[in-house]
């Protein structure tokens, strides 16, 4: 059973309900949609696709919508494209109209880019492939001189090398989006551009008053979030490696490093982790991984990342099916070895303040000292599940709930298979054998096995767990 969870875009690639039903059965845990491209009427209408086709094939699938953020890009040009030469001077005017850039100048979006830049400062354009020196800044306008060849075309991407716009990380977009969010009752909501835990609570209250319950996902992707990482990822309910524009502002040598630094910190602190960006680009068009993009998603597993991310590669990619294959191979065959199972002395050196965590760590203690086959959690809110995920074992942890959208929820968390129990159904002398029996019937456990459940006294109330037993199924 693979413990990594495999996370997909939507796009016009699977629009095909035979595509969805296929990437499903491949094994994709989550579906993102990115609020960056695409209209409305599309967001709905994929999300419903993947809903009930989730519903027809009888498994679990959460949705997270990604937040577009102050993306700062150029406006346009006349022409909708200019070839930049090496050594050439250009400007990037806050003041120029749209559609009135030349192989000279061209607009911005962000009115105040020249107030957060001085000359010295390094600009990379359209994801990296084009770069400028400031020389100077005057007014409205930014001079620059042209460090590589390159075509530039309208609405690219501007990031300040080494970080520090200060634009806020949630526009009005945004603010739009997080109330089509919630009217979609999706289960996470990615912040992009995420600079501080404010930024996160803002978030979280603009959904508290829409109603939505929706988990934030903190991108990590600038590099001022590096100085206040810990604070991000304790407001957040997650996080997610962002590589892309994270590699543009540290640099693509620092991204390795920082990566492994945000997986163990994100787990050292009980929140689950995504790792994305170009995990497999080259099959946009091929039908295989190259041996770096498979070393890299291993890698990424072995760091112990909750999920791993396909972008484009299902989106707009010509083979999502096989992308979503290749990713699951690629998983299961890290987590074969045993660097991906072994156990830390994960917060031994905390005071325990909620009783659930002290019971999910004495549990994953048990287990990993005793061959126990598979550990049971009846949970309310998915809370004892998760908790145990961060402490690293093979062994399969079930998470039995009567709530669709804590199913869902698990559905991220690494090495934790969410399954329906009504457990409000059992008498509380009974509710185990009951657990037992349903795990007994799906065939993940078997006569003699040892399974170590955790529960509370209380059913049906949240935040209850209290007690953990050692089974032998009989």
């Amino acid at each position: 059973m693979r413990r990594t969870k495999i996370i997909g875009t939507l796009g016009p690639a699977t629009d095909d309900p035979a595509v969805i039903d296929a990437i499903l059965k491949a094994g994709m845990n989550v579906v993102r949609v990115n609020f960056s491209h695409g209209k409305i009427a599309d967001h709905k209408r994929r999300i419903q696709l993947v809903r009930s086709s989730a519903k027809k094939l009888g498994c679990v699938v959460a949705i997270l919508v990604d937040l577009q953020g102050p993306k700062i890009r150029i406006m346009r040009f006349k022409e909708g494209r200019v070839t930049l030469r090496k050594g050439q001077e250009f400007v990037f005017d806050a003041s120029l109209l749209d559609s009135q850039g030349d192989q000279h100048q061209v607009g911005i979006d962000y009115k105040e880019l020249p107030t957060d830049v001085q000359a010295g400062d390094y600009l990379s354009l359209s994801d990296g492939h084009i770069e400028m020196r400031i020389k100077s800044v005057e007014g409205p306008r930014i001079l620059c001189e042209v460090l590589n060849e390159s075509e530039l075309s309208d609405h690219k991407g501007i990031n300040l090398k080494g970080g520090g716009l200060s634009v806020n990380a949630i526009t009005d977009k945004d603010i739009k989006d997080i109330k089509l969010a919630s009217e979609l009752a999706v289960d996470y909501v990615a912040l992009s551009f995420t600079r501080s835990a404010d930024e996160v609570n803002k978030t979280r209250q603009l959904l508290l008053d829409q109603g939505s319950k929706a988990k934030i996902i903190a991108k990590i992707e600038r590099a001022e979030a590096l100085g206040s990482l810990n604070e991000i990822i304790a407001a957040s309910d997650g996080v997610m490696v962002a590589r892309g524009d994270l590699a543009i502002e540290i640099g693509d040598e620092e991204v390795p490093s920082v990566q492994k630094r945000i997986i163990s910190q994100a787990r050292a602190l009980n929140k689950p982790v995504i790792t994305a960006t170009q995990m497999m680009e080259s099959m946009i068009y091929n039908t295989i991984p190259t041996r770096a993009e498979v070393s890299d998603v291993a890698n990424a597993v072995l760091d112990g990342t909750d999920a791993v991310m396909l972008s484009a590669e299902t989106a707009v990619g010509e083979h999502p099916v096989l992308v979503v294959e290749a990713m699951n191979r690629v998983c299961l065959g890290a987590e074969k070895h045993t660097l991906s199972k072994q156990s830390k002395h994960h917060r031994l050196d905390r005071h325990f303040e909620r009783v659930d965590e002290a019971i999910a760590s004495a549990a994953m203690y048990t287990a990993n000292h005793m061959g126990i086959k598979s550990i049971i959690s009846l949970t309310e809110s998915g809370t004892t599940p998760l908790l145990m995920s961060r402490i690293r074992s093979g062994i399969p942890i079930f998470g039995l709930t009567r709530h669709m959208s804590v199913m869902n929820l698990m559905g991220l968390y690494r090495g934790v298979y969410p399954v329906f129990f009504e457990l409000t159904e059992c008498k509380s002398w009974e509710v185990s054998q009951k657990a037992i029996d349903l795990l007994k019937k799906l065939e993940w456990i078997q006569q003699g096995d040892f399974v170590l459940l955790t529960k509370g006294d209380q059913l049906g109330i949240g935040g209850q767990t209290n007690g953990l037993k050692v089974i032998k199924v009989s």
